[in-house]
């Protein structure tokens, strides 16, 4: 599951970003200045950058020159109101893999996010087939299959959930650590909102391949 950190000091812009990535099954992180960005850049927790250049406290280009500059090689795309040639040119020769200029399309955004994505993980031996008892998910048509043959489709949150359990087969998962990744922070740790997916799950998946652990959460096996 793929986490996105959002650089963007305008609220509304950020909240905007944020729904739609975690709409479509992206982890999001939300910072408002140039420090914090790159704080958190510099953690190795996230996969993919999406940075604004008029940043307080940093602008853009400063974090990105000193994301560099750390041999940090986080993908960042920069989305950004300025619009100039120079200003291009200047993000990209600083290190950016992509430019995007405001006002923007989610839609575009979107399709560079997960080609840089995909351009990232090339090298890698990521499993785009996960597997548990007869039951797979494949990460690329996002779609489930049962033991019997049967294709599931899934929306986005029930199949961020779903790849998130099978992604630690065995394991224990509580609803505050489902609720942060599929999620993120802004439900009400006491919402059933867990129980429910996890209902709607089971009825086109089968009622025993999630199995409930009293009092901790839920797991696959």
């Amino acid at each position: 599951m793929n986490r996105i950190l959002i650089a963007e000091d305008e609220d509304r812009i950020a909240r905007f970003i944020d729904k739609g990535l975690r709409a479509n099954g992206f982890v999001t992180t939300i910072t408002g200045d140039g420090g914090s960005a790159l704080a958190h850049a510099m953690t190795g927790n996230h996969d993919l950058l999406v940075l604004d250049l008029g940043l307080p406290n940093r602008d853009g280009y400063a974090v990105l020159r000193e994301l560099r500059e750390a041999r940090v090689t986080l993908p960042v795309i920069i989305l950004t109101a300025r619009d100039s040639v120079r200003d291009t040119v200047a993000g990209l020769e600083g290190g950016a893999d992509d430019y995007m200029t405001k006002p923007f399309r989610f839609e575009e955004l979107l399709a560079r996010v997960r080609l840089r994505l995909r351009t990232a993980g090339a090298g890698t031996a990521e499993p785009t087939i996960l597997s548990i008892d007869g039951l797979t998910l494949d990460l690329r048509t996002r779609q489930a299959r049962t033991a019997d043959g049967r294709t599931v489709d899934l929306s986005a949150r029930e199949f961020a959930l779903l790849e998130l359990l099978m992604r630690h087969p065995g394991q224990v998962l509580s609803r505050g650590q489902m609720l942060s990744h599929v999620w993120g922070y802004d439900f009400d740790p006491g919402s059933n909102i867990v129980d429910v997916y996890i209902r709607q799950l089971r009825r086109k998946i089968g009622p025993d391949k999630i199995t409930t652990v009293r009092g901790m959460g839920y797991r696959t096996e």
